[in-house]
Order: C-alpha cells, then structure tokens, then sequence
C-alpha cells in the first residue's frame, strides 16, 4: 500500500486557538499574519519552535502562535531565549519584543544577546510609543513627543534600534514595514536562514496613541521618495520616475544628488548596496538616514558570518567531556568540603 503524501502545512496550522486581543488598526495585526504566513514555509515543525516575548502590546505574540512559547518578565525575554538556545540549539526560538521592552528595562539583556551572536531571530516592532500602559514616551520617542509623562514634550534623545544592534556587533540587521506583507515576509526568512543573532526592526502603528508617526513609509503615495529599498549589490536609489535620486559618499558623509531616468547611477558615484561589509561603519552610515532629510533605509543592512554562542559553547562542553569523561553529578555534589547538618 503506497504512503499517503504528506500534507502540506499553511497558516492554519500556526494559527492558535486564542482570541487576538489589540486594538482594531494596531500594526501588530498585519505582523502575526505575515509571521504566520511565513513560518510553514521554513520547514521547521511546530514542535521545533519557541516565541519568547517580555512584557508589551507586541509581548502577546507567544499566545497567538500554535508553537511553544515563554510569555516572560519585562525586557528578559533574550536573557531566556539564550537559556534555551544554549541548552537545546536545535530549536528554532523567536524573540518578540518593543520599543519600550526591548530598548528600556531590557536594554542591557537585548545587547548581550546580540554580542554573543546567539542563533536567534530578534522582531523588534517600534512604534515611538508605550502602548499597554496607555501612552507613555519610550527610547524611541522623538524629541518634543508630548504625552502624559511628558505633557510639555519629551527631551530624552531617542535611541536608534538599528544603530543600537550595529554597536552591539550584530552579524545581521534589518529593517521591515508592518503593512508592507512582501517586503516583510522576504525579511523574515532572511533572517531565519541567517546563522547568528537576526535583529529586525518592524515600523508598527500604534493608531490610539501614536497614530500616523510611520505615514510617509506606509502610504503607497510616498513610500517610494520616503523609504530606501536595500538590495544587495544594487545602487541606493529611491524615487518613482521622473523623481528619481541617490545616495553618495563624500568622505564618508552621505547626501542626496538628482539623477535622471536615463542616468546610470553608478557611474554618477551613487554608492552600491553591500550587507555584507566586513566592517559595521557602512551599515551604521545608512543607519543615520532619517526622515525628513534623507529616506529611511528598509531591507537588510547587515548580514555577515561569525561563530555562534551555542556552537562556541558546545566545542568547551565536548572538549571538557574529551578530557575528564562525562563525569558523574553524584560524585560532583559529594566532592570538596561537605558536611552533615
């Protein structure tokens, strides 16, 4: 009797049976949708799968998906997902977290685990706001965003999240819209077929208290003079035709030149895209084009190669069982100075 084929997994069978809890136009709708999507298509079993999240609007994550999930403490759900990378490596582990989880209270676990290059995909979804405790300013906030905990304008200068991974030595780093599904989905595998820490960065709405802030990026009538499309090995250009302009070094500081339809835009200097860049300095330059002045670079700036922590720690662990044998607990805890109480 001939095998039945297998079936093919979809979205539904990521899909949980919990309802989905955010406010009606929230960006974080179109992000579980477009995770969903994605996730039969990497061929990595449910059961293979773990989404950590920290405490947020986007830290609900975990509940939406059909897959394991660790729904932990505020800014710690790297420290966690590093416990499990590192004591089950052939798991695939996601972490959810925001602009306030992530880059406040869990700042300095978010940079550890970038620098160890643990293999693990980091979705970062920034919308400049606090959205579960109802609008406060967070790290990412511009300056003079007047909210209640900062009625005459916040002063605090924002932290770039993609600047911020650069400084941590992130191997990959990119940056995605939530209404933009292709783009995003494409953005998602890259960073699953990375071999290290994936940290990406999702423009999200937040449309109750901080409605509109990624417009430009989002409305399809100004996205292409807003945003930067990023492809490896392609000239950085942005603009529809007739408005078409590039982006150009001059001793490391980029500007703006015009560029006609029919001009080739290397031979006008407009510098080509190179994610894999040995040194971070490329990247942390398309990092400081911001709206209004330049566009906003979208797409992967960063992808190299680097040894991963799980691996690094794996190679002591086998040369420590190489040397010594696999050892016995009993014999370890019985060893030493002990006494009897």
């Amino acid at each position: 009797m001939a095998a039945e084929p297998a079936v093919k997994a979809s979205r539904k069978d990521w899909v949980s049976d919990q309802d989905v809890r955010w406010c009606p136009g929230c960006g974080d709708y179109s992000i579980l949708a477009n995770v969903q999507r994605v996730m039969p298509e990497l061929g990595v079993p449910r059961e293979n799968v773990v989404f950590v999240s920290g405490i947020g609007c986007s830290s609900r994550f975990p509940y939406y998906m059909n897959t394991y999930g660790f729904h932990t403490i505020h800014g710690r759900a790297p420290a966690f997902a590093t416990g499990i990378k590192a004591s089950q490596p052939e798991l695939s582990v996601w972490i959810v977290t925001g602009d306030g989880d992530g880059l406040s209270i869990g700042g300095n676990h978010l940079l550890h685990t970038i620098r160890r290059n643990i293999n693990t995909q980091i979705l970062l979804f920034n919308n400049k706001i606090y959205g579960l405790t109802k609008g406060q300013y967070s790290p990412t906030s511009d300056l003079g965003t007047k909210t209640k905990s900062s009625p005459q304008g916040a002063i605090d200068h924002p932290i770039d999240p993609i600047s911020f991974a650069l400084g941590c030595g992130a191997t990959f780093v990119a940056r995605t819209i939530d209404v933009d599904a292709k783009h995003m989905q494409q953005v998602l595998k890259r960073a699953h077929e990375h071999k290290g820490t994936a940290f990406v960065e999702i423009l999200q709405n937040c449309p109750v208290f901080n409605d509109g802030i990624w417009d430009e990026l989002q409305d399809r009538k100004t996205r292409a003079e807003a945003s930067l499309v990023l492809e490896h090995g392609q000239p950085l250009v942005f603009g529809g035709p007739g408005k078409r302009k590039g982006i150009v070094f001059n001793d490391g500081i980029p500007s703006v030149i015009d560029l006609a339809d029919e001009d080739d835009p290397i031979a006008r200097g407009v510098v080509v895209h190179d994610e894999k860049a040995p040194a971070a300095s490329y990247a942390g330059v398309l990092a400081t084009l911001q709206r209004p002045d330049f566009p906003m670079p979208v797409g992967v700036l960063r992808a190299v190669d680097k040894a991963t922590y799980e691996d690094e720690l794996q190679k002591q662990v086998d040369s420590a069982i190489d040397e010594r044998g696999k050892g016995d607990l009993k014999e370890l805890l019985h060893s030493g100075d002990t006494w009897t109480i």
